[in-house]
């Protein structure tokens, strides 16, 4: 059977507040700009404008936030038909500061994490090629729950997992828990996304680069792809390869929030291109530069060839 998805993205779809001007603390933002956020969603969106096939698998409130939400991501022709609006739930919200680094937020969570494994259908599954969730969407029952059994049986049905590992302490708490999950997930041969920030807080030390891929593929990751900001990137795979991508120059006219989702969105694009490994980290390498280089959403088409 020819699978007809490429991607299914399920997890946050919240609306961004983001500070209208370059902070590095929310108490001393003034004023707010909204976008469709949502690292899953972003990364969906994304692999839309690249000109892949996306079936988003979320949960918003039946209210105007959440309306909004799924505009936006009509207007880029992602499947949206996976999200569920929920009664007596508000759409989840999170506000930012804007930094060239990694933001200062506070998440108002609501409808969000009302996941459940009926929303994950095995129709959907067998016809995709990638799953990708997040460490935000994995933190929260019933989610959780439903994602993992979601990933197990995508696995079943021959799809690639792929997840950013963006844990936060603020949004999970349970450190133990957390861990167990994360293994859990990585485990079943999944592509893993990770910065030096995520891995310090997962591993609750300052943590080489090196040492943070070693351990991961340890899990039973499929490879791991290391984010270094300005430094560029580093891929490592199960079979042994390893590569060094440098950042592409770019005049930073946005802000950091999205650029680690539009890394990812180039990487897994090139993957369902058949590019090879080093294609891949060049093309992500090369879409962060463009999120970077913008002050706003990206274009509604992207092309990344040349």
């Amino acid at each position: 059977m020819d699978k007809t998805i490429d991607i299914i993205v399920i997890g946050e779809l919240l609306v961004d507040l983001i500070g209208h001007e370059l902070r590095d603390e929310i108490f001393r933002t003034h004023s707010f700009r909204r976008f469709q956020g949502g690292s899953p969603a972003n990364l969906g969106a994304n692999l839309a404008r690249l000109g892949k096939k996306v079936h988003m698998i979320a949960s918003v409130g039946k209210d105007g936030m959440g309306q909004y939400l799924i505009h936006e991501l009509e207007k880029l022709g992602l499947d949206h038909s996976g999200i569920k609006k929920r009664e007596g739930f508000p759409t989840s919200l999170v506000l930012l500061s804007r930094t060239h680094g990694t933001p200062d937020f506070i998440a108002y969570r609501e409808a969000d994490h009302f996941i459940f494994p009926e929303d994950i259908p095995d129709g959907i599954l067998r016809e995709s090629k990638l799953y990708h969730t997040t460490c935000f969407a994995l933190s929260r029952q019933p989610a959780q729950k439903s994602i993992l059994e979601g990933a197990k049986r995508a696995v079943r049905h021959g799809v690639q997992l792929s997840i950013d590992l963006n844990y936060a302490p603020s949004i999970w708490p349970d450190h133990i828990e957390a861990s167990h999950i994360i293994q859990s997930y990585c485990s079943l041969s999944s592509f893993v996304k990770v910065s030096q920030d995520d891995c310090n807080r997962i591993f609750r030390r300052e943590m080489r680069p090196e040492e943070a891929m070693d351990t991961i593929l340890n899990w039973g990751a499929k490879l791991v792809c290391f984010t270094l900001g300005k430094e560029g990137s580093l891929l490592w795979t199960a079979e042994g390869e390893k590569f060094t991508v440098p950042a592409k120059e770019v005049k930073v006219l946005g802000d950091a929030t999205g650029a680690g989702d539009a890394y990812w969105s180039g990487f897994l694009a090139a993957w369902l291109d058949r590019k090879n490994w080093e294609i891949c980290v060049e093309r992500a390498s090369k879409m962060a530069a463009l999120k970077l280089s913008i002050d706003g959403p990206l274009p509604e088409k992207v092309e990344l060839d040349g």
